[in-house]
């Protein structure tokens, strides 16, 4: 019989397929295996319906044969096999998928679709082929057929299908592989290591045995004064594992089974602190199996980082990092899911962003909490050790996106604080708190013990009040994007007003700063613009100095947005308090009282004394020693 032309606008759509829908031409094996996968279960679902073909589930088999000198790659089937009109049918037409046919025709008879779990859905899986080989021969014998056929393509032009010979029922698929140029080698498809590779990445969980004869060597029987020779000899081996872990029982497993699944598939010598084995079934059914890891990879907190799980339909790998299933917030989680409900693009590459996506990501990101949440309350040790690898990401999460996830997030939150060398949660804090304070402090800092000396601690140290020390640059971001907790604002030790003291107190301060008014109103006018006040201060008691800021912009935050490479730098409305009951506080009324040409330099040191205790450097350092050595050689 002569040429046939494919029943579609074929030339433009095959080069459609070849060129356009798969981005990495490895991708044909994939779609050839599941194609022989979906053949067998054709015939094993036909054998569980009938009974007649003879067959059980542990005779059926893939298999892949290699051939360098003739360039071909060959992937053979004992599956259903197809008749001459349904070689013209299911490859003469380009998206018709008898899969499909195959699941709906099950489907009206109410046989239950969804137990054969067939992969193909839109038939163009096969035509993957072109983009390695020039030619490909299918031969195959249908179970109830009356002999074997052979269909013949080298692409667009046609097709053409003749009586073959064949033993026993199945499909076999021959590939010439093209020959390589400057830019592309297809000679790669030829060695066994690389077929081992990619069945391992793509196929290992498909549910029949994929077997390909692999070659080894062993050492001949030496004599004394003889070198070491070998021999080889080939092995029909099983590549693929088959039962995927994850559709194991939980009862099966044991601990040491997810650890060296884990280790093995995300290459990490550490096992997880966490392990979640999850699966759903209704509108959506899929199965999850997540890793916590102990420690951040190398480049977890860059730009080049990529999260994601490992996304699986009915145990195919379609995509090695969807991103989609896993927030930012934890994006440190590794783990795969594999559901056949999701809506693939025609490639399978790649997903459709669709409802059943959408409900799996929440689904997890709600599993993941509450696990979080168990070690937290259960394994406070594990629960810490994961948070100093990943607490960042999370205080991150809290404070991007305008805080859209801050209230599914607070509760993980861990600070260190002034009350003991020990991480607290808010929750902690909170039910700490004494009933007169009005609300949760917070002190910023580079390390817990230099927050621990700043003189802005001094009467909240009298009180018992607890502070929060924040360490990290997203720390005040957060809790200001949090803004309260229990109803319990989060107020900076460097606010204008901590709101401590009583009625009486407050309006001793007041009085006393009126008394000095003129004494403030000369120190201001000495530093000018750079702080916006000088107050009398009633949170220092034994310190004589400290900054502190007026508006929602602290100091720190001011140095954390310096920092970045932003054209117009931050000011913080800069307010330097006193002591007064200091002694500098008394040397400085004497000062103005009696020297007042020297205020401007006492002014200047204090000012600057104040900008060390916050971390801050010299406005100029130059002038600081000069003002210093200058009063030093006065007294």
């Amino acid at each position: 019989m002569g040429l046939q032309q494919f029943r579609t606008e074929s030339k433009r759509l095959l080069d459609l397929m070849v060129n356009s829908i798969y981005t990495h031409k490895e991708i044909f094996l994939r779609e050839l295996i599941s194609n022989a996968s979906d053949a067998i279960d054709k015939l094993y679902y036909r054998e569980l319906d009938s009974g007649t073909a003879g067959m059980s589930k542990e005779d059926f088999y893939i298999r892949v044969d290699l051939d360098k000198e003739k360039r071909t790659l060959t992937v053979s089937d004992n599956g259903c096999g197809m008749t001459s009109e349904e070689l013209r049918q299911n490859l003469g037409t380009i998206a018709d998928s008898g899969t499909l046919r195959f699941r709906q025709e099950r489907r009206e008879k109410g046989e239950g679709a969804d137990e054969a779990e067939t992969i193909g859905q839109f038939g163009v899986g096969f035509y993957a082929a072109f983009m390695v080989a020039r030619r490909v021969t299918v031969t195959s014998r249908a179970f109830d057929g009356d002999g074997a056929y052979a269909w013949q393509s080298e692409g667009a032009e046609g097709f053409s299908v003749k009586k073959a010979e064949k033993d026993g029922v199945g499909t076999q698929i021959v590939l010439e592989l093209k020959d390589d140029t400057e830019d592309e080698h297809y000679s790669e498809f030829l060695e066994p290591y690389r077929i081992q590779q990619l069945v391992k990445k793509y196929s290992d969980y498909i549910r029949f045995p994929i077997r390909m004869e692999m070659e080894h060597s062993r050492p001949l029987e030496k004599k004394e004064g003889e070198e070491q020779r070998y021999e080889t000899y080939t092995e029909l081996e099983t590549l693929n594992s088959m039962v995927p872990i994850w559709k194991r029982g939980k009862s099966e497993l044991q601990d040491e089974d997810y650890d060296t699944f884990y280790r093995e598939k995300f290459y990490d010598y550490e096992k997880p602190l966490k392990v979640i084995h999850t699966s759903a079934e209704g509108a959506v059914s899929y199965t999850a199996l997540l890793f916590l890891p102990a420690r951040a990879p190398f480049d977890y907190y860059t730009k080049d980082f990529e999260k994601g799980l490992q996304l699986y339909s009915n145990g195919v790998m379609i995509m090695q990092k969807c991103g989609d299933l896993l927030p930012d917030h934890f994006s440190f989680a590794r783990g795969i899911v594999d559901s056949p409900d999701l809506s693939l693009n025609i490639s399978r590459e790649m997903l459709q962003h669709d409802r059943q996506l959408k409900i799996i990501a929440t689904n997890i990101e709600k599993k993941i909490k509450n696990e979080l949440m168990s070690m937290l309350l259960s394994s406070r040790e594990e629960y810490e050790k994961l948070w100093k690898a990943f607490g960042l990401q999370i205080k991150f999460g809290v404070y991007s996106g305008y805080g859209q996830n801050k209230e599914l997030l607070q509760d993980l939150l861990l600070f260190h604080s002034m009350d003991g060398d020990k991480l607290v949660t808010l929750k902690e804090y909170f039910d700490a708190m004494k009933e007169s304070q009005p609300a949760i402090y917070y002190a910023s800092g580079e390390s817990a013990a230099r927050i621990g000396q700043l003189p802005q601690l001094d009467r909240l140290r009298e009180l018992k009040y607890d502070v929060l020390f924040l360490t990290d640059d997203v720390d005040e971001f957060a809790l200001q994007m949090l803004r309260e907790y229990g109803e319990k604002p989060f107020k900076s030790v460097s606010a204008g007003d901590l709101d401590i003291g009583d009625a009486e107190e407050k309006k001793q301060a007041e009085e006393k700063t009126e008394e000095n008014k003129a004494l403030l109103d000369a120190m201001k006018e000495a530093l000018g613009a750079r702080v916006k006040a000088v107050r009398l201060s009633t949170r220092l008691k034994r310190h004589a100095v400290c900054l502190t800021a007026d508006g929602a912009l602290s100091i720190e935050m001011e140095k954390v947005l310096n920092h970045m490479p932003n054209e117009n730098k931050a000011k913080a409305e800069r307010v330097l308090e006193i002591n007064p009951a200091h002694d500098v506080f008394q040397k400085l009324l004497r000062i103005y009282e009696d020297d007042r040409e020297k205020l401007p330099a006492y002014a200047e040191i204090l000012y600057t004394q104040a900008q060390l205790m916050e971390g801050l450097l010299p406005d100029d350092p130059g002038k600081y020693a000069e003002t210093v050595s200058g009063l030093l050689f006065s007294v």
